[in-house]
């Protein structure tokens, strides 16, 4: 039931993406960058310093950085250490009883949550299950929601699911999320690019939300 060791595995590129069933473009008056489950405890079921994390990681520090210059506001997604078994439910029967050590509780150094940021405690496979993530948007008159992360074709693609039926917009970042392998992450784009979501590189989307940069007052 523990997290399987991941071996490396080359991030799909941009020419090797799914055909997008529409074409929405994300705005930066519109989305929220969502950073979905990068702590310690799953980011270190990857192989140090190779892919897919040593372009993941870099590809969301970049969208990151553009979400800050567009005025994009940066929520995060975490799970929290010694869950009882109600809290975590059916998860324990899946995955075991989830973070145990608090060090590893923490979202990795590279991505670590800024006070301007949000980081919303996460229950479920859906960053929407059990947060406040569908009432920020509303509140924040947001419907767009960049999503980066791991696990692909579990919380990432679960969440882009969710978020087409809640009436969000979801992007997939192709090469700013990572999982168990690679025929899992290509699952993971293919089904969103079909059925709920737009899935798109980090070069892409950056250059999007860059394009409609507003104007320094």
């Amino acid at each position: 039931m523990a997290l399987p060791g991941i071996a490396p595995y080359r991030v799909p590129q941009h020419e090797e993406l799914p055909e997008n069933r529409v074409r929405w473009r994300p705005d930066p008056q519109r989305s929220v960058l969502l950073i979905h489950d990068m702590e310690r405890h799953f980011v270190n079921a990857f192989t140090p310093d190779r892919e897919p994390l040593n372009e993941v990681v870099p590809n969301i520090q970049m969208l990151r950085a553009q979400a800050d210059a567009s005025g994009v506001p940066v929520v995060y997604c975490a799970q929290p250490g010694g869950q009882t078994p109600e809290q975590r439910g059916l998860q324990l029967e899946w995955w075991g009883p989830g973070v145990s050590d608090p060090a590893q509780e923490a979202i990795i150094d590279e991505l670590a949550p800024r006070s301007r940021d949000v980081l919303l405690t996460k229950w479920r496979y859906s960053a929407f299950q059990r947060t406040e993530l569908r009432e920020m948007l509303r509140e924040w008159g947001r419907d767009q929601l960049i999503i980066t992360g791991i696990y692909a074709h579990i919380g990432c693609l679960m969440t882009a699911a969710e978020a087409f039926q809640q009436e969000v917009r979801a992007f997939l970042a192709a090469d700013a999320v990572a999982d168990f392998s690679l025929e899992e992450h290509r699952m993971a784009l293919s089904y969103a690019a079909k059925r709920c979501a737009v899935v798109e590189s980090t070069s892409s989307l950056v250059t999007a939300l860059a394009a409609d940069r507003p104007v320094p007052a």
